[in-house]
């Protein structure tokens, strides 16, 4: 396979990209300057070297000199009783965006198809197990996952295993209000929508 469709398979693995959008990718490209090429290369490099991965929301943050956590985990006027769990970061950056929720997030990196056989290696599972299990002051647990197939099996999963934890009989588990409609994906949703989700969840 040569450059050119190597690249355009490339573009292809991005999320909602397919094969048709991934080759007008490639053929913008080859119609810019030099310059531009170069100045995009740079900025995927210094975005690769200067992005950090929470250590405990997982999520992905401009890396401070010594910080390994992100700045929303850092914060000391966060809630720390509630932790919202999303799929991705996407989401993330769209409920903060809305400006309603206050407490801590934790990423799960994706979502489990219906017909997955090994949902452990689809989602960071584990990881929020042992969050869940190693925090003395989380008192409920928003699942904010899409309401697609897909996010509410992932759903239904992350529930059953956190409520087979010794202490889940204190931690309350509940999800958006139905003002998002079947099929919503996070990121897609405005802020007033997501407000009322978030004021009216289960």
């Amino acid at each position: 396979m040569d450059s050119l469709h190597k690249l355009e398979e490339i573009f292809a693995h991005f999320p909602g990209i397919g094969p048709r959008q991934a080759r007008r990718f490639v053929y913008y490209l080859l119609n810019k300057s030099p310059n531009y090429i170069g100045e995009f290369i740079r900025l995927i490099e210094e975005v690769k070297k200067s992005t950090s991965e929470c250590i405990q929301c997982h999520r992905f943050f401009i890396q401070g000199i010594t910080s390994v956590t992100c700045p929303v985990c850092n914060d000391p006027n966060r809630d720390t009783s509630t932790l919202m769990i999303v799929a991705r970061d996407s989401d993330f950056e769209a409920i903060e965006k809305s400006g309603a929720y206050r407490g801590l997030y934790f990423i799960l990196g994706g979502t489990i198809p219906v017909l997955d056989k090994e949902p452990d290696k689809r989602i960071r599972l584990e990881k929020l197990l042992n969050y869940v299990i190693s925090s003395k002051n989380i008192r409920e647990i928003i699942l904010s996952l899409n309401t697609t197939p897909d996010g509410e099996h992932t759903s239904t999963i992350t529930k059953e295993a956190i409520q087979k934890l010794p202490k889940s009989s204190i931690i309350k588990i509940t999800i958006l209000g139905r003002g998002l409609s079947t099929g919503a994906e996070l990121e897609y949703v405005d802020g007033e929508t997501l407000r009322s989700a978030l004021k009216n969840r289960q």
